[in-house]
């Protein structure tokens, strides 16, 4: 997993080496949209958000995405992880339901 903050980035090339050695064609991410930190390159979205967790992240702000870097000018960002079943935060679908937190994450 790595961890991409204000003071770091990746790459498109790494994010499709990533996904090569993964799922083929995208890469797992979850974004801590509070504290502008992204994790990505792991099986499930939940060890990302575990991550993020462990180094100060609140659950709540956390949401799962997934990047196709072959896509990068179009479909890029796929909102779609199970952690982002929340109706305490009215959020009832595995997307990211609120446009505000939509662009927070792009």
């Amino acid at each position: 997993m790595k961890i991409i903050s204000n003071g770091s980035k990746t790459s498109i090339d790494e994010l499709k080496e990533m996904a090569k050695a993964t799922f083929g064609d995208l890469v797992k991410a979850v974004v801590d949209v509070k504290r502008a930190i992204l994790v990505v390159d792991a099986e499930l979205h939940a060890d990302e958000e575990a991550l993020l967790i462990e180094n100060g992240s609140a659950q709540s702000d956390l949401w799962g995405i997934n990047l196709y870097p072959e896509l990068y000018e179009t479909d890029f960002i796929e909102f779609d992880s199970m952690i982002n079943l929340r109706p305490s935060q009215a959020n009832r679908s595995r997307s990211v339901d609120n446009p505000e937190v939509r662009e927070i994450v792009r």
